[in-house]
């Protein structure tokens, strides 16, 4: 996915992304497809900046806050206009070109090995790996770490920057030498092809005992449009379980319905049919308020728990953190990790010329009117993430402890504790940073 990660090093974006025709972020709603009047790829740059500049104006959250004089001459594009003149309070809003929206949020899959990276004091470990990606059938898995490439050391290339281009062309068939260690320390190697890789959003799904109770446990990756189907897959396999556990600790959010699909799935009977979230536009838009129900959408099984364990990290953001809050008013909703990312606002994408635009459009408020938590949702169970092996490890922190409180009802010392980056995303009166979310996400997936 090289021009995708390109795009997002030269704007620095580190905000939420939805899929096909509809809204996404911490709310949404059916999106038309409308260019705002022009045709896919015929606006010059004056044109779609001025189209641009007047969407905005019209349909940004925060339009307020844009300049009263913008001269669009001064900006060589979109990309560097939306820079100008976003609110100090958007961290939010981004843009793509349609060919990257179709390739990844559409089709959802990338060129690649099909592995999710992190990086340590120069070290590079797996963070998930793609079913039935080359990765996986070469035998990487989640706690690897990432040892060598072509027999150069990972620290090495990341010293002298030459990391990426070191795992070698985007292109289908090429083809390099990875050595990876095991959590036990041992070593394998083996030559690896880039795919195309399909993502599915699902990436474990299990079930297992504390204290005599059945607890089912999967880790939601992303809403994206596979994600219903990959829902219903995994609640089928949840049936007759007594607590169950969503894992969204790296989900940078998506498609709105789908956080909806998966608090539905797992309250069932306590919340279906009650509101879910409330969307709240801009005052120039406010016919376009609505009040959404929970519901299905794509899914078959409802489990009706009245409880519901939640993992978080920074990380978690937008329709990750829509779950917690939709489910509050009407069950337990038990968050355990890390602070949230802290983004309650969402976006109806709109296409102008050949960009598809990813502003901050609403507000989302649950049944009880609560929402902007732009400092995050705290945890309940403050445990930090400490990458100890694959999905489920009996190890996991953040499994310890949801086990603990499982068992005790109450909050157990597990590991050091600290609160990642969420510490520092709002500072009094500070312009509020850029926090890591589904863009920051892909761009570590290779």
């Amino acid at each position: 996915m090289a021009s995708f990660t390109r795009q997002l090093r030269r704007f620095g974006f580190t905000a939420l992304a939805c899929a096909v025709l509809a809204s996404c972020g911490g709310g949404g709603s059916s999106d038309t497809g409308n260019n705002n009047g022009g045709a896919i790829g015929v606006c010059s740059i004056a044109d779609e900046k001025q189209r641009f500049l007047t969407y905005m104006r019209d349909n940004y959250f925060w339009y307020r806050d844009i300049p009263t004089t913008v001269n669009l001459a001064a900006y060589a594009d979109s990309y560097a206009l939306l820079e100008g003149i976003r609110s100090y309070q958007d961290r939010f809003s981004f843009l793509l070109t349609e060919q990257e929206y179709q390739e990844r949020f559409v089709n959802a899959e990338f060129i690649g090995f099909g592995f999710g990276t992190r990086v340590e004091n120069q070290r590079v470990f797996i963070n998930y790996v793609f079913d039935e990606s080359p990765a996986e059938r070469a035998g990487i898995r989640r706690g690897d770490e990432l040892v060598s490439i072509n027999g150069t050391a990972v620290t090495t290339l990341i010293q002298q920057g030459t990391y990426n281009t070191a795992l070698g062309p985007n292109e289908v068939g090429a083809s390099v030498t990875l050595e990876w260690r095991k959590p036990n320390n041992d070593n394998f190697s083996a030559v690896v092809s880039k795919e195309r890789v399909e993502t599915n959003t699902v990436l474990a799904t299990e079930v297992f005992s504390v204290d005599n109770k059945q607890v089912g446990y999967y880790v939601l990756n992303s809403f994206i449009n596979r994600t219903g189907t990959d829902l219903n897959s995994a609640y089928d396999q949840l049936v007759g379980v007594d607590e169950l556990i969503i894992d969204v600790r790296y989900n940078g959010g998506g498609l709105i319905r789908y956080a909806n699909q998966a608090g539905s799935q797992a309250a069932g009977n306590n919340v279906i049919g009650n509101i879910f979230t409330q969307f709240i536009y801009n005052d120039k838009n406010s016919a376009s308020n609505v009040t959404e129900l929970f519901q299905l959408y794509d899914g078959v099984r409802q489990l009706n728990l009245q409880r519901v364990y939640v993992l978080t990290t920074a990380a978690s953001c937008s329709s990750s953190e829509l779950i917690i809050n939709s489910l509050e008013p009407f069950v337990d909703v038990v968050v355990i990790g890390g602070r949230t990312c802290g983004k309650p606002v969402g976006q109806s994408p709109r296409q102008i010329c050949d960009k598809r635009t990813f502003v901050v459009n609403f507000e989302t408020v649950n049944a009880n009117g609560e929402g902007r938590y732009f400092n995050g949702i705290p945890a309940d169970c403050q445990v930090a993430d400490v990458l100890v092996g694959d999905w489920g490890v009996s190890n996991d922190p953040l499994l310890v402890a949801t086990r603990n409180h499982i068992t005790t009802g109450s909050c157990q010392a597990v590991g050091t504790q600290h609160d990642d980056i969420s510490a520092r995303i709002l500072q009094s009166d500070a312009k509020p940073q850029r926090v890591p979310t589904v863009l920051d996400q892909w761009q570590r997936e290779f």
